[in-house]
């Protein structure tokens, strides 16, 4: 069975064949992940007011395998505590709220995720780090041989020293957040990838390049989609085996079934005619 990839929608004012406001994923994306194995799934990113709680993520995305955090407009500035600029667009509160607390919830409950430019971004800042709002020379149409880190998660997962990138951002990582670190950094110093600076947790990484643009042709881009839904199965697998150990669990399966004297116990009526 493929396991669920969670990918936030992209809040869109226009999109071909509807008539009106939508909300949308990169077709490449989407493809990437079901050609890796995984079942992509749009997810609606409810952020009422600019408000996303916690709990309330935890709950929408607590069935899924894994998380994709895609690329999509700038993270307003009040999200890190950063300044306005003229080159800023599509901002949307109620979509940093969610991918925030999409990033925030994924970090602490070790659910797979994979995030992708403004994805990296945004875990950036869930996490108390901060973004260069506007960068003096933008990766725009940017095509470039990136040095990878040895001993990285994204060395051990691309299997190769050198990587081919394609990027498309004006804003990039500024103060790194905790327990982050840099696991890739461009020939003008910009943070190309993130990962966690210590074991433990979920398997995590952040590319700021847009791997979904060759995966189709690059072997090593779609590995990267293929290290995410190898993760998010091996946490479905481990999932169900803990449960069947719970249910043949004797304990388990007796509570609540058995009451004194070995007859089956009641829940007892509500107060009140039904």
């Amino acid at each position: 069975m493929r396991p669920l990839i969670a990918i936030p929608a992209r809040f869109s004012s226009s999109a071909a064949a509807l008539r009106f406001e939508a909300e949308v994923a990169a077709r490449k994306l989407v493809e990437a992940v079901y050609a890796a194995g995984g079942e992509p799934l749009i997810i609606h990113p409810a952020a009422p007011d600019g408000a996303a709680g916690d709990a309330e993520v935890a709950e929408r995305l607590e069935f899924t395998g894994g998380v994709l955090l895609p690329g999509g407009g700038d993270l307003h500035p009040a999200a890190y505590g950063g300044g306005g600029h003229d080159s800023l667009y599509d901002l949307d509160r109620e979509q940093d709220a969610f991918d925030l607390a999409v990033a925030r919830w994924c970090l602490r409950a070790g659910r797979p995720l994979l995030a992708i430019c403004r994805g990296l971004q945004v875990v950036n800042v869930a996490v108390g780090g901060t973004l260069i709002p506007d960068m003096p020379r933008p990766h725009r149409h940017h095509v470039s041989e990136l040095i990878l880190k040895p001993d990285t998660t994204v060395h051990g997962v691309l299997g190769q020293d050198v990587v081919t990138t394609s990027c498309y951002h004006h804003q990039a990582v500024d103060r790194l957040g905790a327990r982050l670190r840099a696991a890739a950094t461009s020939a003008d110093g910009v943070v190309e990838a993130i990962e966690a600076d210590a074991p433990g947790g979920g398997w995590f990484l952040g590319v700021q390049w847009h791997p979904e643009d060759t995966a189709a042709t690059d072997p090593a881009q779609q590995r990267l989609f293929a290290a995410l839904v190898t993760a998010a199965a091996a946490r479905v697998d481990g999932a169900q085996k803990g449960l069947a150990v719970k249910r043949a669990d004797p304990r388990v399966r007796g509570a609540g079934r058995i009451g004194q004297g070995g007859r089956a116990a009641r829940c007892a009526p509500p107060d009140g005619p039904s």
